[in-house]
């Protein structure tokens, strides 16, 4: 094959896989489905590439003739499958131009090419998911907000799929449901509206015991923050006791407010996946609702957890910066930097105390959506301590019980600040900067791009300053 061949080849196999399909309709029964397929490793992929197996290679060429054509004639003749080939404007080096070429890691000799590639290329980097025995290589994060479609069908487990212990095991009409919403979230990809989804009575009941006992709860134990956006979701979109709010009018609320929005999901995603979201400032959120028979109660989160625990406070500017600098700070960390990341989304998002007026008050989801947990964690019994991302991102924790221990942060903007700090100690050879203008993530490792960004901050500040002459 010669080169123009393979480069057509490529570039034709690249516009397949960014393709959007057709919006799912909103009636269930008239979806037409991708099924899901379970791959080695307990992890279901969308048919076609397994992400563990393929490398991204982001590289500048010294100027040469015809080096491009060179360096695309090396894969071939080490025999290593390109995916895709990408080429843009060099931001490291005005004037140049950079290349992003995917590969397949499981065909030909792929060292022999990127060492080939090391010899002609002025930078180079290789990001990739199987990045555990190459010191070299950084695990890998999507660039692009598309790129969340990649691995938004990498779940652990599926969304029908219910251990022995689910209140819903053994109601087949609850699994079937279930696999219902899992299937629509499958299919889904950016760029698409939200499902719609019509909830049946029952379904409609369990939402409004849920939101009739919390609403008791929320003047005197949620933040303000919470108590503030709460009336206006009610206003804007659909939250009543006897209406489950559609994703789409709640992302759209969110997007309007903080440029957060939501995405459906089908399952459990690993913590490097889900964190890479909130970099975006995408949430991915659950559709179904609990089992009926345990409206106070839900072994993993529900439409319930997810609008009345998670929405409010995205729309919040300053929770809204503090949950994406923790997915920021994710982006190409290693493991055990992840694990610790996660910890500390736990024990803020999820079950984060503040201090307000020398009170303390709730702002995490798993007590937002929690009757009995919200009146647990201020009843004075559990332990509570400062936030610290060093001592938290540590702590263990409990996943099916009221937790023992809870962390205060003094306020969201104080919590963002000790984030920045924590991922200022996270080894990557590079910082990142997330752009809303491309909703595109900026690697940051070279002098040219640290002087465009202190352009644009001196922009920030003249704006600032003419600003506050008018005041």
């Amino acid at each position: 094959m010669d080169l123009n061949n393979m480069v057509n080849l490529v570039e034709e196999k690249g516009q397949a896989n960014e393709s959007q399909p057709q919006p799912l309709s909103s009636g269930l029964e008239r979806q037409l489905f991708t099924e899901p397929q379970l791959q080695d490793g307990s992890s279901y992929v969308k048919e076609g590439l397994d992400m563990k197996t393929s490398a991204s290679i982001i590289f500048s060429l010294k100027e040469e003739v015809g080096i491009l054509a060179k360096t695309l004639t090396m894969f071939h003749k080490c025999r290593v499958n390109l995916l895709h080939i990408e080429s843009r404007s060099s931001k490291r080096s005005p004037g140049d131009y950079e290349f992003i070429v995917e590969c397949d890691t499981a065909t030909g000799d792929m060292n022999t090419a990127l060492e080939h590639l090391r010899q002609k290329a002025s930078y180079l980097q290789v990001i990739s998911r199987n990045h555990h025995d190459n010191a070299e290589t950084v695990p890998w994060f999507p660039r692009k907000i598309r790129e969340l479609d990649r691995f938004a069908n990498q779940i652990l487990t599926y969304g029908s799929e219910l251990e022995a212990d689910h209140p819903g095991f053994t109601d087949p009409v609850y699994v079937a449901r279930r696999k219902q919403f899992a299937d629509i979230a499958y299919n889904y990809r950016h760029g698409q509206s939200l499902p719609r989804v019509e909830y049946t009575r029952e379904e409609v009941k369990t939402w409004g015991t849920v939101f009739r006992e919390l609403l008791e709860l929320y003047p005197t134990h949620a933040c303000r923050e919470h108590n503030h956006v709460f009336p206006l979701l009610i206003e804007n979109c659909g939250y009543r006791e006897d209406n489950v709010p559609q994703l789409e009018d709640v992302s759209n609320f969110l997007k309007d407010s903080t440029g957060f929005t939501l995405r459906p999901v089908a399952g459990l995603l690993s913590s490097r996946d889900f964190l890479a979201g909130l970099a975006f400032r995408v949430f991915h959120s659950t559709q179904y609702i609990r089992h009926p028979s345990c409206p106070y109660y839900t072994p993993e989160p529900d439409v319930c957890h997810e609008l009345l625990g998670h929405a409010p406070l995205f729309a919040d500017p300053s929770f809204a910066q503090f949950s994406q600098e923790i997915g920021l700070a994710s982006l190409g960390a290693p493991d055990e930097y992840i694990e610790k990341l996660a910890t500390c989304y736990w024990y803020t998002v999820e079950f984060g105390l503040c201090r307000q007026d020398g009170q303390i008050k709730a702002y995490g989801a798993g007590l937002l959506s929690s009757y009995g947990e919200l009146e647990h964690c201020l009843s004075g019994k559990p332990q509570l301590l400062p936030f610290d991302p060093v001592n938290t991102g540590v702590q263990k924790y409990p996943i099916t019980e009221y937790q023992p221990l809870y962390f205060v942060a003094e306020s969201f903007d104080d919590a963002k600040e000790k984030i920045l700090n924590f991922a200022s100690t996270i080894p990557r050879p590079f910082s990142v900067r997330y752009n809303p203008y491309t909703q595109s993530v900026e690697i940051i490792n070279s002098k040219p791009q640290v002087e465009n960004l202190v352009r644009d901050i001196n922009c920030d500040i003249q704006t600032l300053l003419d600003a506050l002459k008018k005041i």
